[in-house]
């Protein structure tokens, strides 16, 4: 009896010492994350790509007038130049932060590791969650990194073709923030379809047809028909929309060029509401992941 009372405390101690919180879920995740070889190869891919393309276009861009001699570049080309330099990688770097978001989740169900983390994590959201937290922050932080180092290191480049970097000026900055939002919120979009799907093959298959198919499809379309609800469509794909994330000007733009004469018909976005409905596709998946996840057997 006496014995019984003295060891209660200790195993009560031992049960809150031990407790599943969420902050334990998301530090699991992370270890998780940083030690795949397919984490470290993609972001290494995408910080290389990233200042590869942006030097590749500093160094080859001609400012000059040709036989007319040197062109003055106005202040908003300027911008326009500095943002491209540092965030034209994006357009290649989407894709691999697509299959990282796609092989985050779906990897575990190839490995049958999805029985031990729901196993451990037995409401099973909070594993989904910690998941994309920790792989929105590690690509966030990875992208905006890799967009600011190439934004420095172009910027001499480009200074010596007369244009100046501008990179404390807000819209530049906002624009390259932008660049690192869209690709954590394109590994988002991938991690969503790879919940939902549950294979890795399928998933990256349909968020890559997603980005690239699906617009190229409807840029033809509208070309061919001059149907402007292919435009307006067009305007709200996740690629499309997200793309003025890291636009320069008002950033205004539908899916294509203005169809002559009906121009006023044709949807416009502007930065924030592409952010606004590239979230609206992350969050959608994610509910539609999240309902899957507690119906369904791991």
């Amino acid at each position: 009896m006496t014995n019984s009372t003295l060891e209660s405390p200790a195993s009560s101690t031992s049960h809150r010492a031990t407790r599943l919180t969420f902050p334990r879920v998301v530090r699991s995740e992370w270890i998780k994350l940083r030690t795949l070889r397919s984490t470290v190869w993609s972001f290494a891919i995408i910080v290389l790509l990233t200042v590869a393309f942006g030097l590749m276009f500093a160094v080859t861009l001609d400012t000059s007038g040709g036989a007319a001699g040197d062109v003055t570049v106005d202040a908003e080309t300027q911008k326009s130049f500095t943002v491209i330099s540092a965030t034209l990688g994006v357009t290649f770097t989407q894709l691999v932060a697509a299959v990282l978001g796609v092989l985050i989740i779906s990897g575990e169900y190839t490995t049958g590791m999805i029985r031990s983390t729901f196993a451990a994590v037995p409401t099973r959201l909070p594993a989904l969650f910690a998941k994309a937290l920790v792989l929105a922050v590690a690509t966030f932080v990875v992208s905006l990194v890799s967009i600011v180092a190439t934004a420095l290191l172009t910027a001499p480049i480009l200074a010596g073709q007369g244009i100046e970097g501008q990179l404390l000026e807000g819209e530049v900055m906002r624009a390259l923030v932008g660049g690192a939002g869209y690709l954590t919120l394109v590994a988002l979009l991938a991690f969503g379809f790879g919940a939902i799907l549950r294979n890795s093959a399928g998933g990256i298959a349909t968020v890559l047809g997603l980005i690239l198919v699906v617009p190229t499809v409807l840029g033809i379309l509208a070309a061919i028909t001059q149907a402007v609800w292919a435009q307006n469509v067009s305007a709200f794909l996740p690629s499309t929309a997200g793309a003025l994330m890291f636009a320069t000007g008002d950033g205004s733009a539908a899916g294509g060029p203005p169809l002559g004469g009906i121009a006023d018909e044709v949807l416009t976005l502007d930065p924030t509401q592409g952010f606004l409905v590239l979230l609206a596709w992350v969050v959608v998946l994610l509910i539609a992941a999240s309902a899957l996840i507690k119906r369904r057997d791991a």
